[in-house]
């Protein structure tokens, strides 16, 4: 909102310094001051009126070292996270664009579902939440949404090549703006990868049925990574730090995927109109940063699947709207591992009760963060050896980019 009050003021009035609203690096630093004063500030009041209406955690009996400490710790502080999303990029984005839009409507879509299981949890003293099949209609619906806006709608469009026409840094486009069905992949010819090449074998004009599969991949990566993103919420700080360090990362790729000169210099597909994303990615990072204020050992509160559910969405969403998605099982490493350590556990059991009638365990507890747990190492110690290792990924997620 604060961008439309700037730029009347530049055009009628001429004010000094009022063009500074321009700079997206400008209007990012702003989100990112806002939404650390949000968290931070504001968070200890929202944590007193929790605390006060008596919404605490309700720690199941898991045999873990300390579990009894995190009884009756406020919860639902997921709505802090979100506050402080939404109010820097309300107050700095461009609200008419389209990206910012999708991830505004996706932000309190994913947001209502977590804020639907906690309150079951609570309110309803159902430990079990919100029915699984009823999240996964939500994140698919979600995930359905996103995809038919990137196929049909007018302004996502991408620029794939630039070229440097003078010393001077003009750049020109060899191809104009257009919908296009590509997306970047790691360690691939130019990190490209087209859609269209899913469906083009089956003969000819079977490619404009590519997107009905660009819609699944979509629904996939959202309910993949939110569902990651969830599991991994089971220590102090685990789920917001990873969050953060993949946000970053995130960031840089909403900058140098909106910018043409970084975007020519990586040879990577030039999506106009997506830098705007750096502000509420922006935002994003300094929520999750400034939640760590109360969330770190030892929590004065927890996310609940309102905050979880929420940040494992967003990052889908992102990554996908800059066609990044294919880099996810990179980047969201972590959550990758957390989901599989809870398939294999479950499924080794299952497939050892058929074969030897008792059911047998490949980790000691899962998600693997637990497994770590019942070795006996402290839980700040696992956490931050977790986001050591995402550090890592992010690491590596970046200079795929000129690996080729």
């Amino acid at each position: 909102m604060l961008y439309y009050l700037f730029e009347f003021l530049e055009n009628n009035y001429d004010l000094p310094g009022t063009g500074v609203f321009y700079y997206i690096s400008f209007r990012s630093a702003l989100a990112i001051i806002t939404s650390l004063l949000v968290s931070m500030v504001f968070g200890g009041r929202i944590i007193e009126i929790i605390r006060r209406n008596q919404i605490g955690e309700e720690v199941r009996e898991l045999g873990l070292k300390g579990e009894e400490n995190k009884a009756g710790t406020p919860t639902m502080g997921g709505l802090i996270i979100l506050s402080a999303i939404l109010i820097p990029t309300l107050l700095f984005a461009k609200l008419d664009n389209i990206y910012i839009l999708v991830m505004l409507v996706s932000t309190v879509l994913l947001g209502v579902i977590g804020f639907i299981d906690d309150y079951i949890k609570v309110f309803k003293k159902n430990k079990n939440g919100l029915a699984g099949k009823f999240k996964i209609f939500g994140q698919i619906g979600i995930g359905i949404l996103v995809g038919l806006v990137m196929v049909f709608h007018s302004d996502i469009v991408v620029k794939e090549k630039t070229v440097q026409t003078n010393i001077e840094g003009v750049y020109d486009f060899t191809k104009e703006a257009k919908k296009s069905s590509k997306t970047t992949i790691p360690f691939f010819k130019n990190n490209e990868f087209n859609y269209d090449s899913l469906t083009s074998w089956m003969g000819e004009g079977m490619s404009k049925y590519s997107w009905l599969l660009f819609i699944l991949v979509v629904i996939t990566v959202i309910t993949s990574v939110s569902n990651g993103a969830n599991m991994t919420d089971g220590l102090d700080g685990l789920a917001t730090g990873t969050s953060a360090i993949i946000g970053a990362t995130l960031v840089l790729f909403c900058y140098v995927s909106g910018n043409i000169v970084a975007a020519d210099y990586l040879n990577i597909m030039y999506i106009p109109n997506s830098g705007e994303l750096v502000i509420y990615m922006s935002a994003f990072v300094g929520s999750c940063v400034g939640f760590m204020w109360y969330n770190s050992f030892p929590a004065q509160v927890f996310m609940g699947d309102t905050g979880s559910l929420a940040l494992g969405g967003i990052i889908a969403v992102v990554a996908i709207l800059i066609r990044k998605e294919l880099m996810i099982p990179i980047l969201c490493g972590v959550f990758l591992i957390e989901n599989l350590s809870v398939i294999i556990q479950v499924g080794y059991f299952k497939y050892s009760r058929r074969k030897y009638g008792i059911g047998r365990r490949i980790f000691k507890m899962a998600p693997l963060h637990h497994h770590f747990q019942k070795l006996g190492i402290h839980e700040s110690k696992i956490v931050t050896r977790f986001w050591i290792i995402g550090i890592m990924l992010a690491i590596l997620t970046i200079v795929t980019l000129k690996l080729r």
